[in-house]
């Protein structure tokens, strides 16, 4: 269908002096703690990025493959659902391939704001978009969402409704109050009658969910290494990466997958100025990725304030696509 709106415009990227601090406080206090741990958005520097691009891409890999395959067969359905003059704020956009097949249904949208923390695949996203759907509003925001942060006015008059766009389950990145908090701020950003399209992964067998996390090729180890390879380039530090080793753990019973980066010896490992012991067999936990029921699901978004109004999901069951509205 057309898209009529008239402006693309690219945002400023932040100061790379204040995302530098928040990284090297992040990282400090992550590896102070007991439970050695770093946020998973680090992991999506720009090589972290790319690797996660060619993880989407494996054999091994479902949530990808089959979340666009319902995407393929069903945006149409989304795009009636979500309704005509919508904005579409999207959350960790990255590489926006998913978007593109929404974007092409969508009737008459008011604007796209990709949201992300990597500015160098956010504004290559949005130039990409920009030449694929020139007459669309595109305003790129480099933040964290998963903190505070503003969107910008578009150039036009409101739209009808604001709609978040969370794909690729990443909402299973979150720990369960983690993920509250965000579908909590999401609701009040959209505001009254406002939408959330959201996909998340169906708890399944560990045969299935297990090798999507270790890859025969080796590139999930890289992607989760290369968090590693980051603080050194950036922080200054000295970690071996031949002295860790990728680990991906099913948790079934907790209903996740726990990544994280074992020693494998007893070292010492220089960060910012600061020393950091590691005991053999010692974890930095890296992500978590939650696998729901739809029960489990429905009940942390309704407590977050939000109602059902359509669900997509593939024929084996293996992810689900929602439509939810704030009451």
């Amino acid at each position: 269908m057309p898209i009529t709106r008239t402006t693309t415009a690219l945002g400023p990227r932040p100061t790379l002096s204040a995302g530098l601090d928040r990284f090297r406080d992040d990282v400090l206090h992550g590896l102070s703690a007991a439970r050695k741990a770093i946020p998973c958005k680090y992991l999506y520097d720009d090589r972290g990025s790319r690797l996660f691009d060619r993880i989407c891409e494996l054999d091994e890999y479902y949530l990808t493959r089959t979340e666009l395959a319902i995407l393929s067969r069903r945006a149409g359905e989304m795009a009636e659902a979500i309704g005509p003059d919508c904005e579409l704020v999207e959350l960790g956009s990255g590489s926006a391939v998913k978007t593109r097949l929404l974007l092409e249904q969508l009737h008459e949208p008011r604007a796209y704001i990709p949201v992300d923390i990597s500015p160098d695949p956010l504004h290559r996203s949005a130039a990409e978009l920009g030449a694929m759907f020139p007459a669309l509003e595109i305003i790129p925001v480099c933040d964290d969402f998963t903190g505070a942060f503003d969107l910008p006015e578009s150039g036009t008059p409101p739209a009808s409704r604001r709609v978040v766009y969370f794909p690729g389950s990443t909402i299973g990145n979150f720990q369960p109050l983690a993920a509250l908090r965000l579908l909590t701020s999401i609701a009040r950003l959209v505001g009254p009658g406002g939408g959330l399209l959201i996909g998340f992964d169906l708890d399944k067998d560990e045969s299935i969910v297990r090798p999507a996390y270790n890859d025969r090729l080796g590139i999930s180890a890289a992607f989760n290494l290369n968090l590693l390879a980051r603080i050194n380039r950036e922080l200054g530090a000295d970690f071996d990466l031949g002295a860790f080793e990728h680990r991906a753990s099913y948790l079934r019973r907790q209903e996740r997958v726990e990544l994280g980066l074992v020693s494998r010896i007893d070292q010492v490992v220089g960060v910012a100025g600061r020393e950091f012991r590691f005991a053999p067999g010692e974890l930095i936990h890296t992500e978590d990725s939650y696998k729901y029921t739809r029960e489990h699901f429905a009940r942390l978004t309704a407590r977050a304030g939000f109602a059902l109004e359509a669900e997509w999901t593939d024929e084996r069951e293996y992810f689900c696509v929602q439509l939810l509205t704030v009451e």
